[in-house]
């Protein structure tokens, strides 16, 4: 297996490839379902759980919505308890296309950006924290 790409967004090599995930996942309603036949009521769930999350910003944007039904409709027989181990294998390749593993989503150069809007939100209990946190000096 090669070596994971070089990249580190803590060191700015940002201009190499990286993709920034947002922290707070994909907005709006997920896609329509792409597959043939109806989906049962456990894919439903499954498909809006993984159309909120970071990974769906770039699923949508190189629209693989077709391979991310298949990893719906595989992962919900997969967690069955006679699932076969050619299943197993089959979800956890898919995954792994995804980006849905810390490794994969290296191998994809692709990270979930820090909501630093978030962090400077909390409020700091003194004043002077509170006088930093509007970016003013004390």
């Amino acid at each position: 297996m090669p070596n994971p790409p070089k990249f580190d967004p803590q060191r700015g090599t940002r201009g190499r490839g990286g993709v920034a995930l947002p922290a707070g996942g994909r907005h709006g309603d997920p896609p329509p379902w792409p597959l043939p036949g109806r989906q049962s009521l456990d894919e439903r769930r499954a498909w809006e759980q993984l159309w909120a999350t970071p990974q769906a910003v770039a699923w949508e944007q190189l629209r693989w919505t077709r391979t991310v039904a298949r990893y719906c409709r595989v992962m919900i027989a997969a967690e069955q308890p006679d699932a076969s181990a050619a299943l197993l294998a089959q979800a956890t390749v898919l995954e792994d296309r995804l980006g849905l593993t810390p490794k994969s989503m290296r191998l994809l150069l692709w990270h979930v950006a820090a909501d630093e809007v978030g962090e400077r939100r909390q409020v700091p209990r003194d004043v002077r924290g509170r006088i930093r946190a509007l970016g003013k000096e004390a």
